[in-house]
């Protein structure tokens, strides 16, 4: 069955433009496909490998691991032959091809980043299992994702060579278009190919004319500096950016059949090139506005006069303002580094509790939350115990490509190699070996057991009560919201938020893995009336039962934000602890952050703590120094 050809796709004018730069000029780096379901992502990038003059398209699967992805020491050699012999990976067969990662955002990190040096270097170097071994690589990457499953951590953004956002059309016209010929092809996929054969091969000449018209188009001194001023403009970090503009540019002259670079492939490259790696924080919006990008050009065309290189630069003497890429980079939130303190929630006056509203009086109204406080980075919080290895970087779990612990007999995955050898070497004697291979029997195989890391399911319950709001709690409380947020994202958590408010508690936000998602809704949260703590807890229980079933291998994580007061419905107080008895029967990971401030102090945060069996921290503690390692003294 024919695949669909390239030429019959409708729209996604940017992406086709982008995958077909990558065929002329591989260095650039690779293309990130970010975009909703249904929006034929697969369908171009697998239609690209019947334009490239190889044709060749290697798909790498999720859980591929990396002696998978890299090569490994050929162990059948090793067995019968006794000698050392290296087996190629995916890496070298994706060699003059493209190489397809559906769901890139769900690869594990040290993964994406083997793939994006191999394709930036266009050749792998492997250095293990006493097997030393080089070859070239040169692929096109192409990783494709929906963002609503969970972003990539910006640094690896950074790494792609170019991004492109697609969306399903709104007009009725190419919406139509496409079914029909989605409809034409599923019909008669050869004849419908066959209809678009001229033109595909229209684009795979087009192709192997731009690749030999590349090494001779001239970037020159006055588009350089264009190029330079432009990322300069966006504040960019590193020189990635510069380099990445500057092959695709290159790239798009030579495409157009143009001798030199102007400076209409420098704004092209810029769209392509820029918008993902102005991405500093996990919540900034990614992409760039079209009047963003005028503007910069403008400033830019200034820097574009030709002017000769000063050959022989001497740096300012004293005074001035420092170049930026001399200082420390801009703080980040750390995985596990020291704390950074926040700014504690301080403003309620000494003494002062809080007094149900009476009959009387109307009840508060609903206000949006507002903006977020201090935030700060926050150490670990971990889930007792050994998980099953959902991917992510929190609590410990058993794992196919974590590190080596130990050895077992049985099943497994992989092969412990020295562990087996040494287990065998003893009996050589008694099986009759003299010379040779190496006489392995059965009861000689040792699996490796491997520990690493596993992502976990964070679920908020906030309190957003008109009690929160009138003490001016709730921006302390989002903003350390905020901060948990943050982490979650680097340890590619799922998370989930339930607000308390008024009479009944929201799932403002379903559990996900889009955390920059998470933190909208938080932004977007209204606040006011009374507390209905058992309710929050008993919908917690509900989603997180759910989840269960759903995604049986991610474990929870119950974070409540809470001062602790529980005035909604009746018997409040009595309710909620029922509510935090059944989370804990049901074996409940969980951290009560008491959100309580001023002199005299309740303690009802520290009592639900106590029903729930969970850890109490108090807001103006919740910081890494004093949270780190919280749940797992709670299960101790």
């Amino acid at each position: 069955m024919q695949g669909f050809p390239f030429s019959a796709v409708v729209g996604q004018d940017q992406l086709r433009l982008a995958l077909l730069l990558n065929a002329v000029h591989p260095g650039i780096g690779g293309v990130l496909v970010r975009g909703e379901k249904g929006t034929a992502k697969s369908t171009v990038v697998r239609a690209l490998a019947a334009l490239m003059p190889h044709g060749r398209l290697v798909e790498l699967p999720i859980g591929a691991t990396e002696d998978r992805v890299v090569g490994s020491l050929d162990l059948q050699r090793v067995l019968r032959d006794g000698e050392a012999a290296f087996q190629p990976g995916l890496l070298a067969a994706a060699h003059e091809g493209v190489l397809y990662v559906d769901e890139v955002n769900l690869l594990h990190d040290h993964l994406v980043d083997v793939l994006l040096d191999a394709a930036a270097m266009g050749r792998v170097h492997v250095e293990r299992d006493g097997v030393s071994h080089s070859h070239d690589a040169r692929f096109v990457l192409v990783g494709t994702m929906n963002p609503e499953e969970g972003e990539l951590r910006p640094q690896l953004l950074d790494r792609f060579g170019l991004a492109v956002e697609v969306a399903a059309s709104r007009e009725v016209a190419v919406r139509v278009e496409v079914v029909r010929r989605r409809l034409a092809y599923e019909d008669d996929a050869d004849a419908f190919a066959a209809r678009y054969a001229e033109a595909d091969g229209v684009l795979a000449q087009q192709i192997l004319d731009a690749r030999a018209r590349l090494p001779h188009v001239v970037l020159t001194e006055g588009e350089l500096r264009r190029i330079a001023a432009l990322c300069a403009s966006f504040d960019v970090d590193g020189m990635r950016a510069d380099l990445v503009l500057a092959r695709t540019a290159l790239a798009h002259a030579a495409w157009r059949g143009a001798a030199s670079v102007d400076e209409t492939d420098v704004r092209v490259a810029a769209e392509l090139a820029l918008p993902h790696r102005r991405r500093r924080d996990p919540f900034d919006a990614p992409g760039i506005e079209p009047e963003q990008l005028d503007e910069a050009m403008r400033d830019a065309a200034e820097h574009a006069q030709e002017r000769e290189p000063d050959p022989d630069p001497t740096p300012p003497e004293g005074g001035g303002e420092p170049d930026p890429t001399d200082g420390p980079a801009p703080e980040q939130p750390a995985v596990d580094g020291d704390a950074v303190e926040g700014d504690a929630a301080d403003g309620e006056p000494a003494g002062e509790a809080e007094a149900p509203p009476s009959p009387e009086q109307p009840a508060p109204q609903e206000r949006p939350a507002g903006e977020p406080g201090a935030q700060f980075r926050t150490r670990r919080l971990e889930v007792p115990g050994l998980g099953e290895g959902a991917p992510g970087r929190r609590s410990r779990s058993r794992s196919d490509t974590g590190r080596t612990v130990r050895s077992q007999t049985g099943t497994g995955r992989g092969l412990h190699l020295v562990h087996t050898v040494l287990a065998a070497a003893p009996h050589q004697g008694s099986r009759g070996r003299t010379d040779g291979p190496l006489r392995l029997d059965a009861t000689d195989l040792r699996r490796p057991v491997r520990e690493g890391r596993e992502g976990n399911l964070v679920l908020f319950v906030v309190d957003a009560s008109g009690s929160m709001a009138s003490r001016d709690r709730l921006t302390a409380v989002t903003g350390a919201a905020m901060s948990l947020l943050r982490d979650a994202y680097q340890r590619r958590d799922k998370v989930g938020v339930i607000s308390l408010r008024g009479s009944t508690a929201e799932l403002v936000l379903p559990p996900t893995g889009s955390v920059d998602t998470a933190a909208t809704r938080l932004r977007r949260m209204t606040t006011g009336g009374r507390t209905p703590l058992a309710a929050g807890l008993l919908e917690a229980r509900r989603v997180l039962a759910s989840e269960a079933v759903r995604d049986p291998q991610r474990r929870p994580l119950l974070v409540v934000l809470t001062d602790g007061r529980a005035t909604g419905g009746t018997d409040p107080v009595p309710r909620a602890q029922a509510a935090a008895g059944l989370l804990r029967a049901r074996g409940t990971a969980a951290v009560v952050i008491d959100c309580e401030s001023g002199v005299v102090r309740l303690g009802l945060a520290a009592e639900l703590a106590t029903s729930l069996g969970a850890a109490c921290v108090r807001l103006d503690e919740l910081s890494a120094e004093q949270v780190g390692g919280v749940v797992r003294a709670a299960a101790a």
